[in-house]
Order: C-alpha cells, then sequence, then structure tokens
C-alpha cells in the first residue's frame, strides 16, 4: 500500500445488481483448480497441510488391508479440486472476500487416482450488517464434484463475506481489544500443555467404532491446532493451492487480467490480496489485527477430528461449519464435539454431532453439526 493511503472500492448496487444476474447460472470460466486428481501426492500433502498423518490417507501400505483396498482422500481434499468452493468469488471488484463456511454432504469417498470434475453456481445473496465491517453481503456458491466415472462424490454450499477493506479498518469494532493488547509470549508451560494434546491424539483407524457402542452425550477427544504460525498457513496453502498465489509472468498476467486485485505492498508493487495470511500490515488494511488462517482450513481441521474419531469403517456423512471469528497468528484453537442423537435406516446407522471450537482466550472461532455413518456390531 502506497504512503497515500488510497482508497479501496465498495459495495454498490450496480455491483450487487450484476452478481443478482449471475445467480443460478452455471459458471463455464473460471480458474483451474489446484487438484485435477486424487494423485498419492496431492493427497498427501493436503493430508499433511492440515496436520493429518491418518495413514489411510498417506500410506500405501497400510490403506491397502483396509475395507477400501487403498489410499483414500481425506473428505476435505475436495477443497483442492475447486476454486469456487474454497472463496474465489466473483464480481464487486477490489472488494475483500472473507471465507466464512460450508456445508457438505458427502456421497462416495474419492479414491487415489481418481479424476474430480466440478460444476458450480451462484446461489444467493444476502446483506446483513456485521460488527467486523458495517454493511456486509454474503455471497453463497454451490460446487458438485464427481468422479471420472460421474458418480456424485459431494456437494457443498459454501459462502464469503464481502467487506468494504476501508470501513472494516476505520470503523469495525469487532477486533477493537486486539488492536490495543500487547502480544503475550506463551510460556513453557502452556507450551507443553498444548502439545500433550498432539502427543495423545488418537487415530481410530483399523479398530471399528461401532453405532452400538456410542451413546447420546458422548464428547470426543478435543483436537487442537497451533499455535497459529505463518509456517502452518503456508503448510495448508501447499497442499491446498491457494486462490491467488502466483509468481512472475503468471502473477502479472492475473493482475493484468483483474486490475482491482493488485493491491501496491510497502515497495509499491502490486501483490495479491491473500498476502493477509502471512503479511500482518495487509491483515491490518482489511480490519483484522494480525495474519490469520485459511477458513477452509479451519473446516478441514473439524472433518479432521470427525475422521480421527470414526475409524477406516466409518464415513463422514455430513459435515456443516460457521467461522465466527478469525485465527491471528498466536492462536490456538481447541476443537470439541459432541453426540447428539444416533438413528439408524435403510442407508445405515448414523450418529449425529455438535462440534464447537475455541481459541486460548475461551472465544467462539468455529461452530458446526456432522453426521457419521458406523458399522453396526456383528450380531
Amino acid at each position: 500500500m502506497s504512503e497515500t493511503m488510497e482508497r479501496f472500492p465498495t459495495i454498490t448496487e450496480a455491483g450487487l445488481d450484476d452478481l443478482r444476474a449471475r445467480i443460478g447460472v452455471k459458471i463455464e470460466n473460471t480458474l483451474e483448480p489446484w487438484c485435477f486428481e486424487a494423485t498419492r501426492d496431492n493427497i498427501r500433502h493436503y493430508a499433511h497441510g492440515i496436520g493429518d498423518d491418518n495413514p489411510l490417507w498417506c500410506d500405501p501400505d497400510y490403506a491397502v488391508g483396509t475395507k477400501h483396498g487403498g489410499v483414500i482422500a481425506p473428505p476435505s481434499f475436495l477443497f483442492a479440486c475447486n476454486r469456487i468452493i474454497s472463496g474465489y468469488v466473483g464480481g464487486l471488484p477490489g472488494v475483500h472476500a472473507m471465507w466464512a463456511g460450508a456445508d457438505w454432504t458427502f456421497h462416495q469417498v474419492a479414491r487415489r487416482n481418481d479424476g474430480i470434475v466440478t460444476e458450480a453456481w451462484l446461489k444467493n445473496l444476502v446483506v446483513h450488517e456485521t460488527r467486523f465491517a458495517g454493511r456486509a453481503v454474503q455471497q453463497i456458491y454451490h460446487v458438485n464434484f464427481h468422479n471420472q466415472d460421474g458418480d456424485l462424490l459431494a456437494e457443498a454450499d459454501s459462502w464469503c463475506f464481502r467487506t468494504e477493506r476501508d470501513t472494516a479498518r476505520e470503523k469495525g469494532t469487532k477486533y477493537d481489544a486486539e488492536r490495543s493488547a500487547t502480544v503475550k509470549p506463551y510460556t513453557d508451560e502452556e507450551l507443553v500443555d498444548i502439545y500433550r494434546h498432539y502427543a495423545q491424539e488418537e487415530i481410530r483407524g483399523a479398530d471399528p467404532r461401532y453405532w452400538d457402542d456410542v451413546n447420546v452425550g458422548d464428547t470426543l477427544p478435543t483436537m487442537v491446532k497451533g499455535p497459529m504460525t505463518v509456517t502452518g498457513f503456508i503448510a495448508y496453502a501447499q497442499g491446498w493451492g491457494g486462490l491467488y498465489i502466483r509468481a512472475n509472468k503468471l502473477a502479472w498476467k492475473q493482475t493484468h487480467a483483474h486490475p482491482g486485485l493488485g493491491i501496491k505492498n510497502a515497495r509499491g508493487i502490486p501483490d495479491c490480496p491473500e498476502r493477509v495470511h502471512w503479511e500482518k500490515e495487509m491483515a491490518n488494511l482489511v480490519g483484522t489485527p494480525d495474519a490469520y488462517d485459511y477458513g477452509p482450513e479451519r473446516c478441514s481441521w473439524m472433518m479432521h477430528q470427525l475422521t480421527n474419531w470414526m475409524g477406516d469403517d466409518g464415513f463422514l456423512e455430513h459435515s456443516a461449519s460457521e467461522i465466527r471469528r478469525h485465527n491471528p497468528v498466536g492462536d490456538t484453537l481447541f476443537i470439541d464435539a459432541e453426540v447428539t442423537d444416533k438413528t439408524s435406516d435403510q442407508n445405515g446407522h448414523h450418529i449425529h454431532l455438535s462440534q464447537r471450537a475455541h481459541n486460548q482466550d475461551g472465544e467462539l472461532s468455529v461452530q458446526g453439526t456432522a453426521i457419521v455413518r458406523l458399522p453396526g456390531r456383528p450380531r
């Protein structure tokens, strides 16, 4: 950003009318996905990007002995197979997009070497008043995911909030306390307590979890993510691909094609707005206290807790997550879940769960619901 502090574009009625005209229209010309195929390396890179070392995703020698007969992808891998589900929104050039949630229904697993084909369209626009940036526009997309044989793997809605950068920075009240707070380093004792969760993290794996043995009110082991670092955010981008991360000629082509995308850095060089995830100065410009995590990353963490718990024979049928605040550098997330119901029908045995994740200060970061299909205990 130049020293003259140029103003960013705003939400206009003309821009909203343009978006409304796109509702329900299949998107034909969009950015290619990071992953066209669920290769062994693509799956492993995504799993490692969320801190997931489940051998069902990462170890072919292990996976061949499961009911799947080989490596499969974690459910959230599909974020890497379509940019729109991950926040590549259209319209309102120069208005920031904050990814804020997704509602997934899964039908089949993605197997190693599956080709992933998607279709997407804008589903709805909803105008909100927010503490973060005043007027904000919720932009909801729907995406279907098929394999190379035409089988429907999953379908999902995801949404971003379009916010005015200047309004969020100058008038937003959501992060007043964080902006005025001094950085409080973690003590060694606090880190030991956080890392204890990693040391005790259980992957259910080959030991089946039976529907019969699960009761309403049961809780899942708390899953920890963090403390947040820029390194961790980059690790996720390596597996997921990012939205606007480009180099050299490709970076120039991107900003040349989309002039509202390039925002000048301290050296006067146009760079992508995605650098809010690794550059504090850019994060401050859009109204957040520091560089922060990716929304699809956090949604993937919620699914990670579930796949650890359900084991190789479980199947994640549904996962919905709503982002409630940013996770800036330094935050640690504690994810908790509880069984709220259990049902059985012609399609199998289902466990219904609620999930909530809080940071180290007890602030709600993300909440969600899920349905997991588990095997019944053999009679």
